[in-house]
């Protein structure tokens, strides 16, 4: 099945979109909020729950899924779905995020990235047509082009370079998406990657240098790592101004819930993020209100369970003192359990945004959902996913 897009309605006061996307492993309705599956696994959590939290999209990692366990491997046991179980639609990163990140285990050069394993120290060069052909192998429904990330602050001269490898490296992965495709495989969609960092000039020379190629959709990389949560939206409200209406707008990386809300009233329409289930690991979870750190000692004795307003099973069924007992005694359903009401929280903030695009009133459910998480909780700037600057404890 061909992948494509269907925009549905928009909000009359602002760039919110409401929309869903085709793929052979069924329909993802935007404004949509995707689980990381690291190493094709949301970790602690099976595919049935994922389901059940109203999850229709997972991210794979392809850096760490070509390291271990191969792609040959994954190819022989029937692709990514079958492999780890999941029947939904799967969109897998290129692997350039993981490797710039591995700084001195890696060198950049024009013809792609050389690094040295973090397993086992073995060498790699990965290319465009590397990271398309590594991602078809997997069977993914939506593929993601090599870029290249400068760490911020950066030179004017590297984030120059950095936007000239993009839109090089763009061409080549897209010709090889083509090769496949005559050869018979390729059937994957294949996003283009916006760098620049927060020069909006350089950000705008790299999506004209990648509208040239007939990309499916747009992904706005190289922010939220450190610059701050004003300026972030502010080059999200400037890419997405940009784009064209018909195809999907994807902001790498970012799962803060009012990152969430604030960019898909600026048109973003799909996010990414290991901070929700990552917190929730380690005891610390999002809810209506803001942050909740539930393995404190201050819920030893709360009947109350993580968020009133929630569905989840989690929510339904537990008190907070349960949980905190959980976290205590070192149990591993804490984490469980935990993990699955941030997947359910993000997915279900995503579905009420669409819900009230499509209701046009998306105004004034940003209003009061920002009026509410602010209730009880200090926002802080955004700085990615390590939980640095997120609001303060409740």
């Amino acid at each position: 099945m061909a992948f494509q897009f269907q925009l549905e309605a928009t909000d009359p006061t602002s760039a919110a979109r409401a929309g869903r996307f085709t793929t052979a492993h069924g329909e993802v309705l935007t404004p949509a909020f995707m689980p990381v599956g690291t190493a094709g696994s949301v970790k602690t959590l099976t595919p049935d729950e994922l389901r059940a939290a109203g999850a229709d999209i997972l991210l794979a990692n392809t850096y760490h899924l070509y390291l271990r366990p191969g792609v040959e491997t994954v190819r022989r046991m029937g692709g990514l779905h079958r492999f780890m179980g999941w029947p939904g639609a799967i969109l897998t990163d290129s692997g350039g995020f993981q490797v710039m990140s591995l700084s001195e285990l890696r060198k950049v050069g024009d013809h792609g990235v050389e690094f040295r394993s973090h397993l086992d120290g073995s060498r790699h060069l990965l290319t465009p047509e590397d990271a398309v052909r590594i991602q078809d192998g997997l069977g993914s429904d939506i593929a993601m082009s090599l870029d290249e990330l400068v760490e911020m602050p950066a030179e004017d001269a590297a984030v120059v370079k950095a936007v000239d490898r993009t839109l090089a490296w763009a061409a080549r992965g897209i010709a090889e998406r083509e090769r496949l495709r005559a050869a018979g495989s390729g059937g994957m969609a294949l996003f283009g990657i916006v760098q620049g960092g927060v020069d909006a000039n350089q950000r705008q020379r790299c999506f004209e240098g990648l509208s040239r190629h007939a990309f499916d959709g747009w992904a706005l990389g190289g922010l939220w790592v450190g610059e701050g949560r004003s300026l972030g939206l502010e080059m999200v409200e400037r890419d997405c101004a940009r784009f064209p209406a018909d195809r999907p707008r994807y902001l790498m990386g970012v799962g803060h819930p009012v990152d969430l809300v604030e960019s898909v009233a600026r048109g973003v329409d799909m996010f990414d993020c290991v901070l929700p289930t990552r917190n929730a690991r380690r005891g610390t979870v999002f809810i209506s209100t803001g942050r909740l750190v539930v393995k404190n000692a201050a819920y030893a004795t709360d009947e109350r369970p993580l968020d009133a307003e929630c569905g989840c099973y989690t929510c339904a069924r537990f008190s907070r003192a349960y949980l905190r007992h959980l976290f205590a005694a070192g149990e591993l359903l804490g984490m469980r359990l935990a993990s699955l009401h941030a997947v359910h929280h993000m997915v279900s903030l995503a579905r009420a945004s669409r819900a009230a695009v499509l209701d046009g009133r998306y105004a004034a459910f940003r209003a009061a959902f920002l009026d509410k998480f602010r209730s009880r909780a200090t926002l802080a700037p955004a700085t990615g996913g390590t939980g640095v600057g997120e609001p303060l404890d409740l």
